[in-house]
Order: C-alpha cells, then structure tokens, then sequence
C-alpha cells in the first residue's frame, strides 16, 4: 500500500513539471506585442512596376524640304502639303535610316542604295512588290525617281582642263558599259548592255591620258545619290591620271542652285550638282548647262524597325499614315 502511493505521488509531481514548463514557454510578452523578428531576415524586396507594352502609335519621319526624295516620294503617294504635323524631319538619307533603326514603331522612307541591315531597317514591299532594281527595270515597282545631273555652263569652268575632266567623268559614269556597271553595283539602277566600251568613248577625252592629280572634280547636291556618284568617281580616278573628287552632298535643292544658280560663285561652288527627282523647268533651268540629264534610276523604299511584322504598304496605307489620318500600326490596311 505504501508502495503504490509513492508510485501515485511521483506520477502527480512528473506531470506538474511538465505543465509548468509549457507554461512558461507561452508566456505572453508583458507588452503584449509579437517577438521581435529575427535580424538577419532579408527585408521585402520591392517590385518595379511593369514597363508599359503595347504601344503602337506610328512614329513618321521625313526628310526636309530640300530633299529629292521627299519630293519623289510625296508625288507618288500624293501628299504634298498634307505631311501630318508630327512628323520628325531628318536632314539626309543616312540620317534617316538610322533613326528609324533605332525606333521600333517608327516609319521612313529611303534610297534602295541604302544598307538596311546594316541600319536594323525593314524594306517594305509596296503593293506586293518587291523593290528590286530588276522590278524597277520592268517596271512593276513605281515607287521610283531618277538621279540626274547638271553642269556649269561650258564657259563657266575656271579652265578648260576643268571642264574637260568633268565632261570626260559624266561620259564614263552615263555613256559607258564599265561606268554603268559600277553605279548598278553602287545600287543605282541603268541599263548597263546599253553602255558603250570606255576605250572607244575615251578616245572623245584625251585628257584622261595626263596626270590630273592637281584636278578635283567638285560634287554638290542630293544626298541619296552620293553611294553612285562616289563609287564611280572613285573608279574613274584610276584611268584619269589620278583626278581629285570631293563630295559636298546636301540636298537636291543644292544641285542647281552651286552651278547654275545664286551660289554658283561662292564658296560651296561645285562642277556637277545632282538630284534625286527631276530638276524644275520654272525654278531650275538647265537650258546653259554644258551637261545635264537622269544618269540611273533609284527605287524609294518605305521602311520599318527590322522588328516591325509588317511586311507590305499600299499607297493608300501610305497616304494616311504620312498625314496621320492612321495614327497606329493597329489600324494599318483598315
């Protein structure tokens, strides 16, 4: 009997430990406030907010006023004087391949001769067609213009070995086969089966037999054109006793007026001015020139980011963008 009380006893005090331990670890803090946490917890990171997606308004781009190629191209599409007001005016073809290669909903025009790999650009076909030089030829693609020249009046050079170096370049870059093969693979467009053999058109330039390193060939006008024109300059430099060239392209608006016109006396006076369009009978008259004519034709292309899905415009796809009448690529073709 006394053994199994013992037993009871301890059994009683085992269990009173017990609740008084587990008492003891629940006990509140006094504050009532929750454990602190613990330190070394990192701290919530901060979400940034979602960069806005989805944003599809047409950022346009033209080329200013003076260019050969806006004129060429509001003529084709028909805008003239409707260029919405949102427009962002870039100064040359350079200029503007590379900002539309730079914005994904941007939207420009270009020369064919441009590179557009090089410049993140996407040519767009316009109406299914393709720009190509061989659907210029045939003439399925019509975005086009032609790259023309114009001279001093033959009396007007300051001597005549200088104009006799520009008549005989003008002849190997228009008149002959191998002048022509190098604009065509500068990306002017000609037909080059048309051309005449150099040795038999060189016979009309003697000059060309002479060191003319103390010559230069001065060039001002259109910007599209100045791939064509220095390619061919640069070859003819290495059958024309080593003629001097130097490029001053800055708009076809420039290429009348440094020959034939107000500037053609000053300092930004040039020998040959060229144009991406046709030179204006009323404002530009080349009737005094010793030379003048479309040497190639150039396709005017619409292009796009590289990562732009679009693939192909019409012209009235183009109308309504250039006058922001369409003001998102949502609504494109629509």
């Amino acid at each position: 009997m006394k053994k199994q009380l013992m037993t009871i006893l301890t059994v009683v005090l085992a269990l009173v430990m017990i609740f008084t331990l587990a008492a003891c670890e629940k006990k509140p803090d006094p504050n009532g406030s929750e454990p602190a946490p613990n330190k070394t917890d990192p701290a919530p990171k901060k979400t940034d907010p979602a960069p806005p997606s989805g944003d599809t308004t047409i950022h346009v781009y033209t080329r200013d006023s003076s260019s050969g190629t806006r004129e060429g191209f509001e003529a084709v599409i028909g805008f003239k004087g409707e260029l919405t007001e949102k427009a962002n005016e870039v100064s040359s073809n350079g200029t503007m391949a590379q900002q539309v290669g730079q914005d994904v909903n941007g939207i420009g025009y270009v020369s064919l001769v441009t590179n557009f790999a090089e410049n993140n650009l996407k040519p767009l076909n316009y109406e299914g067609v393709e720009a190509t030089e061989a659907n210029v030829i045939n003439g399925t693609y019509t975005l086009k213009r032609p790259f023309c020249f114009t001279t001093r009046a033959a009396d007007d050079y300051k001597s005549e070995e200088q104009k006799q170096i520009v008549a005989a370049f003008l002849a190997y870059m228009a008149d002959s086969k191998e002048g022509r093969e190098v604009v065509v693979a500068a990306g002017g467009i000609t037909d080059v089966e048309g051309g005449k053999p150099w040795n038999e058109i060189k016979k009309d330039h003697p000059i060309v037999d002479r060191d003319n390193s103390a010559l230069t060939i001065v060039c001002g006008g259109s910007t599209s054109v100045e791939k064509c024109v220095k390619a061919a300059l640069e070859s003819f430099q290495g059958i024309a006793g080593n003629v001097q060239f130097k490029l001053d392209q800055t708009g076809s608006g420039d290429g009348w007026t440094r020959v034939l016109g107000d500037e053609k006396d000053g300092p930004n006076a040039s020998d040959i001015g060229f144009a991406s369009r046709k030179f204006k009978e009323d404002k530009e008259p080349v009737g005094t020139a010793m030379r003048s004519e479309a040497f190639c034709q150039d396709a005017i292309v619409a292009v796009v980011h590289k990562d732009n899905p679009i693939s192909n415009v019409t012209k009235d796809d183009l109308y309504k963008i250039f006058t922001g009448a369409t003001a998102t690529w949502d609504d494109v073709g629509k």
